[in-house]
């Protein structure tokens, strides 16, 4: 069973922005009535479409034909995505729904074959295994997945592979616009689409740094190595090789190797400890990056999930703003449970000395920026109609100002409490210790901490 390269435009990308419905052929076959039995599922196909009720096997319904019309997903290919809106709608299943809905679009039930039953089996099964934590949940999850398909299905202009006649003085014509999407094989993209909704499955809400620090038994089972993307690729991958939700069980073998492994190397590439020699990498590879080749689209996939696992400061402020309240309250349970232990709070973690406007000014600088103009200046952002740069770029931009003018307020206000100490002196001195610290990996705790190891 082949499966080779997008050649369609998806029929919600003609305006941009809004999702049209597939009309549904209601002369197309039905299953036979003993296949339903045994599927335990209401099903009939029509062209790319799926018209079906599910009942997973723990209770949870799913009616596909209005999840295929429910206006709350119209705008999944705005980087504005509503997630907390929608979330507060579908609490238990916003995970669910968002990847049925990317794989309908990107028509990966009709090119897999893909069973109704044994999709929403899997994904509700996983976004029950997130934990109810402030940050690294099933929401974030979603938004993940979300950014993924942001990410791949836009048009960009790919500023490598370009050649150039030495004859000419005429600069290079611009590279054709063509999503991500296209480049990559529909195995590729289903890969992608499927890490980015398994890459946190089972987060306790703690740090690398933390789990190997208390000797919690996934870090002596991971070497203390990758520790947290090791567990939630092995048990999400267990929970996916369970019978009732196989939904991958029409790929050949060779397509279930690459599979896994693509899978695999996708949720591993979230570790930040391999931020910085990630995008070396693609730095190093850019001038002979050819889409055609399997090992540069991984890479260019392994940027992908990266960028969406990071994304909040590349959101509106409001979006931003909320992410940030949410890795702090995670950062501080941390920090309340390490005093429990008697244990050295880290850094912006002491939720009685809190410091977010630093924290986000380091980890903007230091983590999200290179990513983000590593993507940028090679053309992998999608720049949208109507903008002059990738909107990506701009909310960042936007939103470091933000924090960094909330810098200057906290120093203009700061008061030294020390006897014969000067203000100057204080204020010198503390932000030479924050977002001005030329070493990336010093003094930015979102790196899970784990870097200065």
């Amino acid at each position: 069973m082949q499966k080779k390269f997008f050649k369609f435009q998806p029929s919600y990308i003609k305006n941009y922005w809004k999702t049209e419905a597939t009309p549904t052929n209601n002369n197309e076959h039905e299953t036979s009535v003993d296949q339903l039995r045994k599927a335990s599922v209401s099903r009939k196909e029509s062209g790319t479409h799926v018209d079906t009720v599910v009942t997973t096997i723990d209770g949870q319904r799913y009616d596909t034909k209005e999840l295929d019309h429910d206006p709350d997903f119209s705008e999944t290919a705005e980087w504005a995505f509503p997630i907390f809106q929608i979330s507060r709608k579908y609490p238990k299943t916003i995970l669910s729904r968002l990847t049925y809905n990317i794989f309908q679009q990107s028509e990966l039930f009709r090119i897999f074959k893909v069973s109704p039953i044994k999709f929403f089996n899997f994904f509700h099964a996983l976004e029950k295994g997130y934990w109810e934590i402030p940050y690294h949940n099933r929401i974030h999850a979603a938004d993940v997945l979300h950014g993924c398909y942001y990410l791949s299905v836009h048009p960009v202009r790919p500023q490598f592979g370009v050649v150039k006649s030495p004859d000419s003085l005429l600069p290079a014509p611009l590279p054709q616009a063509a999503s991500i999407m296209s480049q990559m094989s529909t195995l590729e993209l289903m890969a992608l689409f499927t890490a980015a909704a398994m890459h946190d499955y089972d987060h306790p809400g703690r740090t690398n740094a933390f789990l190997v620090t208390v000797e919690d038994k996934k870090a002596i089972l991971y070497n203390d190595r990758s520790v947290l993307e090791n567990h939630h690729a092995a048990e999400s991958w267990k929970l996916l090789n369970k019978s009732e939700n196989h939904f991958i069980e029409n790929l050949d073998p060779a397509e279930m190797k690459r599979f896994r492994y693509l899978v695999l190397e996708y949720i591993l590439a979230t570790d930040l400890k391999q931020h910085f020699e990630i995008i070396m990498t693609f730095n190093d590879r850019l001038a002979d990056m050819d889409l055609q080749v399997e090992s540069d689209r991984l890479l260019v996939g392994k940027l992908l999930i990266k960028m969406a696992d990071i994304n909040s400061p590349t959101k509106p402020y409001g979006l931003h703003r909320q992410w940030t309240d949410r890795i702090c309250e995670e950062f501080y349970e941390q920090g309340d449970d390490e005093r429990r232990r008697n244990l050295a709070i880290t850094p912006y973690m002491d939720r009685g000395d809190a410091q977010v406007a630093k924290l986000q000014d380091s980890f903007i600088a230091h983590v999200v920026s290179p990513l983000a103009q590593a993507m940028h200046e090679s053309g992998l952002l999608p720049i949208l109609p109507g903008l002059e740069t990738s909107e990506l770029m701009i909310n960042m931009q936007h939103n470091h100002r933000k924090w960094k003018e909330e810098i200057e307020i906290e120093t203009a206000n700061y008061e030294p409490t020390c006897n014969g100490g000067s203000v100057n002196g204080v204020i010198e001195e503390e932000s030479a210790s924050t977002s001005d610290s030329p070493d990336p990996r010093r003094d930015s705790p979102s790196l899970d901490s784990e870097l200065s190891q």
